[in-house]
């Protein structure tokens, strides 16, 4: 079993749910997955949209857990909740029912057409710094401890909506 750490985002309602109900059924169904174990969820955000602004805030977390599946596994397994939240892509960094990366895999490193491990832009991203420090201080991303990101602790545009939004998710 390998660590991996995945982001959620979603700012998109649809014919199957808000944004947090698609949030939800993707940490259910990771949990209720026999290739995952241990699982964690950090808070409940809310951000502001990044890059293409002219859209919904975005409701964010990250989810780590132990998985059995290789990274490209777990990459498929990331689009096919995506593809039950009905998810169609608009347009580059706009608007989606739900979004699901593959932020860290262990310590691996992948650059591939299909998968970046580390996630390209994760080091920019204090929506998904803010949760992943939030789940391990200790963490590092490319050999650089997230503690010495000053993003990891950088609320701008942020607000933390649920504490304890793993027993959250698992409640209908």
């Amino acid at each position: 079993m390998k660590r991996c750490y995945l982001g959620l985002g979603a700012n998109l309602g649809n014919e199957l749910g808000t944004p947090i109900d698609h949030l939800c059924r993707a940490v259910q169904t990771v949990c209720q997955s026999p290739a995952f174990g241990e699982v964690r969820v950090s808070s409940l955000y809310r951000s502001v949209a990044y890059g293409v602004t002219d859209q919904p805030d975005f409701y964010n977390a990250v989810l780590t857990a132990k998985t059995s599946l290789d990274a490209f596994e777990l990459l498929d397994f990331c689009q096919s909740m995506e593809q039950a939240a009905a998810r169609v892509r608009l347009r580059h960094w706009g608007e989606r029912s739900l979004d699901v990366d593959v932020l860290l895999y262990e310590d691996m490193q992948i650059d591939s057409e299909r998968l970046t491990i580390p996630h390209r832009e994760l080091a920019l991203r204090n929506f998904v710094l803010v949760p992943l420090y939030e789940l391990d201080a200790a963490i590092t991303i490319a050999g650089v401890p997230i503690a010495d990101n000053p993003l990891s602790r950088d609320m701008t545009g942020l607000v933390r909506l649920e504490a304890d939004f793993a027993n959250w998710a698992n409640h209908d």
